[in-house]
């Protein structure tokens, strides 16, 4: 069901149309922008908010990486620099928090396209329906 006064198209989030969720998701190869799980992987994708609402942050392409429900639920009121370096920690195996930042600043500012998620979700019979077969 749509959000008030925010038509259809929405996420269960409501304050995203699905085919900017899926064009953000899609930019960032369906993984998650700072432990790089996949959706392949088990990973359920949500959206980060770098700069979060209550500090000024924007619903903005660039302010948005796709993140796993693990990293999300953690990173709390961190800075997402700062959380950097506790998933580094976490994974372990030699990336570094510099690492992860830089990923991140360049998977912000990549380009997206709606129109091929538009497409995509009609193609494919819905936003479920797309992930679902994006997953396998």
């Amino acid at each position: 069901m749509a959000a008030r006064g925010l038509g259809k198209g929405y996420t269960g989030a409501k304050w995203l149309t699905r085919k900017k969720r899926l064009a953000l998701y899609l930019r960032d190869a369906l993984c998650c922008a700072y432990c790089r799980v996949g959706m392949e992987d088990g990973a359920a994708l949500s959206l980060d908010h770098l700069t979060p609402h209550s500090q000024g942050g924007t619903n903005a392409a660039d302010n948005l990486v796709t993140c796993c429900l693990r990293c999300n639920s953690s990173r709390g009121d961190r800075d997402w620099r700062v959380f950097a370096g506790t998933v580094a920690a976490y994974l372990n195996h030699g990336i570094t928090a510099d690492q992860i930042i830089q990923h991140v600043e360049t998977t912000r500012l990549r380009p997206y396209d709606t129109e091929a998620a538009k497409d995509l979700i009609a193609r494919r019979g819905g936003f479920s329906q797309t992930l679902a077969i994006l997953k396998k």
